[in-house]
């Protein structure tokens, strides 16, 4: 096993096909959004295939440590190759190769990555929870924006400066949101799942220009007789700005457009430890899902 900085186009397929069979079995991704995309987009990521009788059985996304935020990897192994393991020795690889502080996310928490940490005398160092709300016809409060805010959605690129500052502002403490760029929007803008009219922009009324907060919604499609699924892509609010309630009038405002385009649920995801986020989204009806748990070395 060995890391490279570029998949070919063999082990991206490979590896796409072992990410979807494994989704299947544990009803959960065991990569990230961010990872899946690094395997055909250039980024700082670092790629390990490993192979068993010359077939790909299993993978990890390293991405490098920096600044005060350590390296963060994602290891997935096929499912008729687990039990083997190859997942320790893929884990220990990555372990080894981020260098100290490096986290691995065990996605969904599963009994078969709490085995992993177990052996490899790993402890969780980081909780990233999913939260869930039914949208009914009842129960969802207005949206109330104050006199002092003007709301709108996106309308286009020009947009795109102000809602990388605020997002590097909100997030700055964030280790993979806070470094989005001009790239990563242009991306997500250009995804078939993209909406214009789910990404609303809270401005000061007094200053147009200067944009307050943002929530950029997203919606799921209907699969396997599921319907679709409504998610609180991204709340970001400059800090500057926070106190005037913003976090909770741009969540519902998103949570009523996701409402009006079907979604009978919607779900979010909140870092374990950011209270004041837990706050607003318990308060608005959301409840504990699912966890996803950053491993290291104690």
């Amino acid at each position: 096993m060995e890391f490279v900085d570029t998949l070919g186009p063999d082990h991206v397929t490979a590896v796409q096909r072992i990410l979807d069979t494994a989704t299947a079995e544990d009803g959960t991704a065991p990569v990230s959004e961010q990872a899946v995309a690094s395997l055909t987009r250039d980024s700082d990521a670092r790629h390990l295939v490993a192979t068993v009788d010359g077939t790909v059985a299993g993978y990890a996304n390293l991405t490098p440590a920096h600044g005060d935020h350590p390296a963060m990897a994602e290891v997935v192994v096929d499912v008729p190759r687990r039990g083997s393991g190859l997942g320790t020795r893929i884990v220990a690889a990555v372990l080894e190769a981020g260098g100290d502080g490096t986290r691995v996310w065990a996605h969904g928490d599963l009994p078969a990555a709490r085995a992993v940490a177990h052996r490899l005398d790993l402890a969780g160092a980081r909780e990233l929870l999913q939260l869930r709300r039914a949208l009914g016809d009842d129960g969802l409060p207005d949206v109330q924006v104050p006199d002092s805010i003007v709301l709108r959605t996106y309308r286009g690129a020009d947009d795109d400066v102000e809602i990388l500052r605020v997002n590097a502002a909100a997030f700055a403490w964030h280790p993979e949101q806070g470094r989005w760029t001009a790239e990563d929007v242009a991306q997500r803008v250009a995804e078939s799942w993209f909406d214009p009219e789910g990404l609303f922009l809270a401005f000061d009324r007094d200053d147009p220009s200067r944009l307050l907060g943002f929530h950029w919604t997203k919606m799921h499609a209907a699969s396997d007789g599921e319907p679709p699924l409504g998610e609180v892509y991204v709340v970001g609010v400059d800090p500057e700005a926070q106190g005037r309630g913003l976090g909770r009038v741009l969540t519902l405002a998103g949570l009523h457009h996701l409402r009006d385009r079907g979604s009978a649920t919607v779900l979010l995801y909140v870092e374990g430890d950011n209270t004041a986020a837990l706050a607003t989204y318990t308060g608005l009806g959301f409840e504990r899902f699912h966890v996803d748990v950053a491993y290291a070395r104690r």
